[in-house]
């Protein structure tokens, strides 16, 4: 786990070579059950980037519709989306311990056998454990804002990473991102309506409603009675 950490030391002289991500370690205590699940349960459910690209006939037992979700926090909306539609295969990647450690917990008290998740980052599991045209639906909810300009640099929707993931798609495939920062949001619809290869849902510049399959947050409830926006975002890979 974490093993990209050793990926940005140079092998010649041991240094940590600075890269620019959109994440900082920030990771607090895990608890007892946390620690057990990753103990125990990473075996079965965690996937690593060693293993190369993903085989799903390996990993899930079949050849379903795959949905990956960059970031999930605790993990609560992921293991309900895997719940719900277990005709499709879950696949998480997130580099904050204790949120894997919840979301392997709760596989395991569900009996969810459609949920795996990496623990790394997620630009380098794309590039090298994704395969082209695989992924059904991406999903990108709440990411950090990074809302001062100058640290904009280190925000995750950049038209690099929007051109890795049109990679990744399959024809018709959907990159839903949701965000509750107006700027971030009015960054994301600039850098897709300038990348190619997507048709946004909602029409030209516009946001869509918040989509049936993604579960709506205790924080996104509250938010909206203080009067906070959340605008969620669809974008279809044209074929």
């Amino acid at each position: 786990m974490l093993d990209f950490i050793n990926h940005d030391k140079d092998p010649e002289t041991g240094k940590v070579m600075r890269k620019v991500r959109s994440f900082v370690l920030r990771e607090g205590r895990l608890t007892a059950g946390q620690r057990n699940a990753l103990d125990t349960l990473w075996p079965r459910f965690g996937l690593e980037r060693d293993q190369g690209l993903l085989n799903p006939e390996s990993v899930f037992g079949r050849d379903a519709p795959r949905v990956l979700e960059i970031g999930y926090g605790m993990g609560q909306s992921l293991t309900q989306m895997a719940a719900a539609d277990p005709d499709k295969d879950f696949i998480g990647i997130e580099v904050h311990r204790p949120g894997v450690g919840a979301l392997l917990m709760e596989i395991e008290q569900q009996g969810l056998s459609n949920l795996r998740s990496y623990c790394d980052d997620a630009v380098e599991i794309l590039e090298l454990c994704i395969p082209d045209n695989s992924l059904a639906r991406v999903q990108l909810y709440f990411p950090d804002p990074w809302h001062k300009k100058k640290h904009h640099k280190r925000r995750i929707v950049q038209p690099a990473w929007v051109a890795l993931v049109q990679r990744k798609l399959q024809p018709g495939g959907i990159l839903h991102m949701a965000t509750d920062w107006e700027n971030y949001a009015e960054h994301m619809i600039e850098v897709m309506d300038a990348a190619a290869g997507f048709s946004n849902l909602a029409g030209p510049s516009a946001f869509s409603p918040r989509p049936s399959w993604r579960p709506e947050t205790k924080f996104e409830r509250r938010g909206e009675k203080l009067g906070h926006g959340v605008w969620d975002l669809l974008f279809e890979k044209r074929a």
